[in-house]
């Protein structure tokens, strides 16, 4: 986005007048969609995103042309041994590829750090969750037996 560009929509937002926050909420008619109010977390879910990351994680490793992988030809990947190979020919270019090659790997390697934080967190977080259930299950009881939901608990502190 230019800078003119950027004061155009800042002065157009102005003119519109006041400026308010506004936070999400369920609208006291009880609507919003969310029906009972109670977090529910499905381990299934976190599993799944989990599992999609690791695989993700497994597949840029794999692809992906970094310095020191590719085409199994010494500790360097292809695009890196062109590099070399066009800087020992004295081509200028040779150098520029290999500052590309660096900044590439770069980012390669903070993607595969994302991906193994999410699947290791979440896998985690599934953990966690369910011996926090358990707990809370075993402490939370109705008379008949049966779980008190987040709803009826919130009902207590009105």
């Amino acid at each position: 986005m230019a800078w003119d560009e950027w004061e155009q929509l800042k002065a157009q937002a102005a003119g519109r007048g006041e400026t308010h926050t506004r936070l999400n909420h369920v609208p006291p008619d009880g609507g919003g969609g969310g029906g009972s109010g109670d977090l529910v977390v499905h381990q299934d879910d976190l599993g799944a995103v989990g599992h999609e990351a690791s695989i993700l994680y497994d597949d840029v490793k794999g692809q992906a042309d970094i310095a020191a992988a590719g085409s199994g030809n010494g500790s360097m990947g292809s695009t890196m041994q062109a590099a070399a190979t066009m800087k020992s020919h004295g081509f200028q270019t040779g150098s520029a590829l290999e500052t590309t090659v660096e900044m590439w790997t770069s980012q390669v390697k903070t993607v595969l750090q994302a991906c193994a934080h999410i699947s290791d967190h979440l896998d985690y977080t599934q953990k966690r969750h369910a011996e926090d259930d358990a707990k809370i299950g075993a402490v939370l009881r109705g008379r008949d037996g049966s779980a008190t939901s987040v709803s009826q608990l919130n009902g207590y502190f009105k």
